[in-house]
């Protein structure tokens, strides 16, 4: 037996991140969806369980994927190509599709190029890998993603050449722009644009503005990047992300199809030089089977319905939801922060009360997410609700009646 020697060793690392509270619970499987009736949204069947279950803790922020239109888009591709594109998009795997997308994602967000990927996920790690070299200064916000982090590590970024300011902190990301250490030709800022833990969102006109103050130092310039996967979609009156709440612009933005959009992938948005080189560049790219033509055809469907009337009024019935949680939230006394979005925070800063609220929460049908420590600090126990379009007035009277019966049990 290979591995009769390793599964001893990996069963105590499983048992320790356990006795550590790291481990993740079980994953449930969905068995069953439950379209919408009534005044009421869709419930979901849990494998294991009778009851019907409001979900709370989706990134599909606009309930796009379900549409007729993204499923008979991806329905009509996968019959005329096939379920799978067969190779890299190097070697004969780029069908039309492709293309498709990547210039209406472009065109979406106001770029000249684009570029998709498998996943937001890949999308960072690729570019960090094209834009680095050896005299590449990073600088990030402190509640960066995973993928940002660990885009750096795999690029080779060396401790002296990044720098980490704390969340949204302007003062501090201008002291690290004024403490570049010499000899650097190309600095590249970087960040979320809505933070997924918080749903809060960066200052971008004001980094906008640091990052223009200090662009003639370098040769290459100061280089902001947006990782915009919460927002774009979902955020701002026509779903232009970040970019559009704060009324600025990143050099380059990254996003998602995976969210708001409903369907699976990620890409790469900015100048044509730029997206070029992500594509003569980017291993995550080069080496990798693209997204399916199916894929591809619905995504595309999920932006024109997004840039359209109809996506412009689900926006607006996504941030109705939106005020109306926050609102009865705060009659609660529950404690949030502030914002839009439709990641709201339940900050309810202690692990067992948090775990007592989502446990109660999944025994009357409504599943969210809780954070507790030592995944979070102490003191900043959270449970996340993220509201989709999908959700009804009554989906939040509902949600916010069961969270006054926990408080007061």
């Amino acid at each position: 037996m290979p591995l009769d020697k390793l599964d001893p060793q990996l069963r105590q690392e499983i048992e320790a991140l356990t006795q550590e509270g790291r481990a993740k619970a079980p994953e449930r499987v969905i068995e069953g969806y439950v379209p919408p009736a009534g005044d009421r949204g869709p419930r979901y069947r849990l494998a294991g369980s009778d009851r019907e279950y409001l979900r709370m803790n989706s990134n599909s922020y606009l309930s796009l994927s379900h549409r007729r239109e993204l499923v008979e888009a991806a329905d009509a591709a996968g019959h005329e190509f096939g379920v799978g594109p067969g190779a890299v998009r190097f070697i004969d795997g780029t069908f039309r599709q492709h293309v498709a997308l990547e210039d209406r994602i472009a065109r979406f967000t106001g770029r000249p190029a684009a570029k998709i990927f498998n996943s937001a996920y890949t999308s960072n790690l690729g570019l960090c890998i094209t834009l680095t070299n050896k005299t590449t200064y990073w600088i990030g916000d402190q509640l960066n993603h995973n993928c940002i982090i660990r885009g750096m590590r795999i690029a080779n970024v060396p401790r002296e050449n990044k720098a980490i300011f704390a969340h949204n902190d302007m003062a501090e990301l201008e002291k690290h722009l004024e403490n570049v250490p010499d000899g650097i030709t190309r600095v590249v800022v970087i960040f979320d644009g809505i933070f997924s833990m918080r749903g809060d969102v960066i200052p971008l006109d004001r980094v906008a503005e640091l990052a223009a103050a200090h662009h003639d130092r370098f040769p290459d310039g100061v280089i902001t990047v947006c990782d915009d996967s919460h927002g774009i979609g979902a955020f701002g009156k026509t779903g232009r992300g970040a970019e559009e709440h704060c009324g600025a612009k990143a050099d380059v933005l990254v996003g998602t199809f995976g969210k708001a959009f409903g369907v699976n992938g990620g890409f790469i948005a900015g100048s044509e030089a730029l997206v070029e080189a992500v594509r003569q560049m980017a291993d995550t790219y080069i080496y990798t089977n693209p997204l399916s033509t199916a894929d591809c055809a619905a995504a595309v469907a999920a932006i024109d319905l997004t840039d359209s009337d109809e996506g412009r009024a689900l926006l607006e019935h996504l941030h109705a939801r939106v005020a109306q949680f926050r609102k009865g939230i705060g009659e609660l006394g529950i404690e949030s922060i502030d914002g839009p979005h439709p990641v709201v925070p339940l900050l309810i800063r202690d692990t067992d009360t948090t775990r007592r609220y989502v446990r109660e929460l999944y025994e009357r049908g409504v599943l969210v997410v809780g954070l507790t420590f030592p995944v979070v600090p102490k003191g900043d126990e959270t449970i996340r609700v993220q509201i989709n379009a999908a959700h009804t007035a009554a989906d939040i009277d509902e949600l916010l009646g069961h969270l006054a019966e926990i408080r007061k049990g």
